[in-house]
């Protein structure tokens, strides 16, 4: 698997997240993004990231999106969400990630759309079924597993 990193985004907490062109990867996080609730952050959900194919097939779906919308810190472009798994390590530019859960999305995304939360999660995704249409369209937490810097067009390689 071969992408890149198409932007990275970071608020003072809630969303949208802002584009950057560069970050500091650290064990908890971007360097200065924060989290409006502190359950977003921490050790094991230390990124989120969401494939810019995600957010296009929403996109379509009628959803006002574009990237850093859904709060993630890096939108990807060339990697197949469907291909995405707990467990998996990602090299992302001088970093080093795994992923650790599916995001489960909460009502803050309504501002783009009621239907917003099914449209990207359902019950098959929630069992874990890589199978479902909507998996990985909520994104993907990482926790860091080596520090480093993240440029926009990085590219990302699974390990």
């Amino acid at each position: 698997m071969i992408g890149a990193v198409a932007q990275i985004s970071v608020s003072g907490g809630g969303i949208p997240k802002l584009a950057i062109p560069s970050a500091e990867l650290t064990d908890v996080g971007i360097a200065g993004d924060g989290w409006r609730y502190p359950f977003h952050g921490g050790r094991r959900r230390a990124v989120l990231l969401i494939t810019a194919e995600g957010i296009d097939e929403l996109v379509v779906q009628g959803y006002p999106l574009f990237a850093g919308a859904l709060g993630e810190n890096l939108t990807t472009c060339g990697i197949d969400r469907r291909d995405l798994r707990i467990g998996q390590r990602l090299r992302v530019g001088g970093a080093e990630i795994m992923v650790t859960e599916m995001r489960t999305p909460c009502s803050t995304l309504d501002v783009y759309g009621s239907g917003l939360q099914a449209a990207m999660f359902d019950a098959r995704v929630q069992a874990g079924d890589p199978e479902s249409s909507r998996w990985g369209l909520s994104g993907f937490y990482a926790s860091t597993v080596q520090a480093g810097t993240i440029r926009t067009g990085d590219p990302i390689t699974l390990l």
